[in-house]
């Protein structure tokens, strides 16, 4: 009777570890975020071979790694793809055999887009236009599940949804806006400038006679934190300038006051050895327009040079105008500018 309990014993001893294993093997789920999980089964593996751990652990996965690869990387024998190359096992890369991996239907993808409203990916639309073919846009070029957000611009180069969106396959990413921003309404941009009133860009007032595309990405890229222009770069046709230039539309140089509103530019001091001088604005308005002194010789930017007496007699700065012809010359009365 001992004997027998004491093989007992010993057989459920020896059975622990088989037990431990298959309970350590169980299937294993990657969560995607815009379709079902991929579920790994040990079971079907190990029973194809022969319960061998080794062939795949760690030659293939590394349990201290927690890594997760891409498709384009199993592609390229990594992970899963070091099997499943359509030799031992079907492919990675066949369209037909997503779904043995790829259970269910892949889920819309919605992106956040800040002040342009979500924009709503459909698979199912994309995937009956295609016939299924998932890879061509899941190939390692198009998407890549690397890349992160790309930018409007970036997508007229033909990244991710350009790929295809380039007014040949389909329509254009360039300027068709509301085709995948539903319900957007752009709205007014406010500009701070040191100095001067806010300019107010409105878009509902320009699309009355322009579309998107006419100004995005050509003139101005769909991204935060771009560079801002001074005046004298919108008069060579930057930004605002590239349309109002006095043709197009009324010239950035001319009438301040139809962009920034209310704006009265006050007295400017100049500090100089021989005393204070004070530029008046409004007693030179009375006879000039914005547009005669800027920014053909006054450029709206801080930090410009300044010019000496002698610059002003051969024409510079205040010496375009203070020549003794179209006002009193710059070389003669001192105290009619410096508070000596």
């Amino acid at each position: 009777m001992q004997f027998r309990l004491a093989t007992l014993t010993l057989l459920i001893v020896c059975l622990l570890p088989v037990a431990v294993l298959a309970k350590e093997t169980k299937d294993i789920k990657f969560p995607l975020q815009n379709a079902e999980a991929v579920v790994f089964s040990h079971d079907v593996h190990l029973k194809k071979y022969n319960n061998n751990c080794r062939i795949c652990h760690n030659a293939i996965f590394n349990l201290k790694s927690k890594r997760h690869f891409t498709m384009a990387e199993m592609e390229k024998t990594k992970s899963c793809g070091a099997c499943h190359t359509g030799v031992k096992a079907f492919s990675v890369a066949d369209d037909k055999s997503c779904v043995k991996c790829h259970k269910g239907k892949p889920r819309d993808v919605q992106f956040k887009v800040k002040n342009a409203g979500q924009t709503v990916f459909s698979h199912s639309s994309h995937l009956s236009k295609l016939k299924g073919e998932c890879r061509a846009c899941h190939n390692g070029v198009v998407i890549t599940g690397k890349e992160g957000r790309v930018t409007m611009a970036q997508m007229e180069k033909g990244k991710t949804c350009g790929a295809c969106h380039n007014g040949k396959k389909a329509f254009t990413v360039a300027g068709n806006c509301g085709s995948c921003h539903k319900g957007m309404k752009p709205r007014e941009i406010s500009f701070k400038v040191k100095g001067a009133t806010n300019a107010v860009f409105s878009h509902d007032f320009h699309i009355e006679a322009f579309s998107c595309k006419d100004c995005h990405t050509k003139i101005y890229p769909f991204q935060a934190g771009v560079k801002h222009f001074s005046m004298a770069d919108m008069a060579k046709g930057k930004s605002c300038g590239a349309c109002h230039n006095g043709k197009e539309a009324f010239s950035s140089n001319g009438d301040c006051n139809k962009c920034h509103k209310g704006y009265k530019p006050g007295t400017i001091t100049f500090k100089t050895e021989s005393g204070d001088v004070k530029f008046s604005h409004d007693f030179h308005l009375e006879a000039y327009k914005c547009a005669d002194c800027h920014t053909k010789i006054f450029t709206f930017k801080a930090g410009q040079k300044h010019f000496t007496m002698g610059d002003m007699e051969h024409g510079k700065s205040c010496g375009a105008c203070h020549n003794g012809k179209d006002a009193f010359t710059s070389n003669g009365d001192c105290d009619k500018c410096h508070a000596m």
